[in-house]
């Protein structure tokens, strides 16, 4: 059975967003398990917090962020619920993405439920 009241599906998204809010970005699928994360560069690759809005029309989402990472191919990004250790909570394929040199990405991180 498929939700269809709006407002049961943004309760769902706001209960997504308390999951975790920091970023990640990976050279591979992270899996279950967060695997693949980006690391070094200068300045050090790390994760990103973003604030979560408000859901309305069966989405909801998070504030745009810069993730510094060294040159390399990005391909997923990831929700923790910790700038170090923490627990995985989700990922989505991006579009891969290669650098030749340390750059920046932006990722703004969105649910919805259809």
């Amino acid at each position: 059975m498929a939700i269809a009241v709006t407002a049961t599906k943004n309760a769902m998204c706001t209960t997504y967003s308390t999951q975790g809010n920091y970023i990640s970005l990976h050279t591979a699928d992270p899996g279950s398990t967060g695997a693949n994360e980006a690391t070094g560069g200068t300045p050090a690759y790390a994760r990103v917090q973003t604030t979560w809005g408000t859901a309305a029309s069966s989405q909801i989402s998070g504030s745009q962020v810069t993730i510094n990472v060294p040159a390399g191919t990005y391909a997923y990004a990831g929700i923790w619920t910790a700038l170090t250790g923490g627990n995985f909570v989700d990922k989505v394929a991006i579009s891969s993405t290669t650098l030749g040199s340390q750059s920046t990405l932006l990722i703004t991180p969105t649910f919805s439920m259809t």
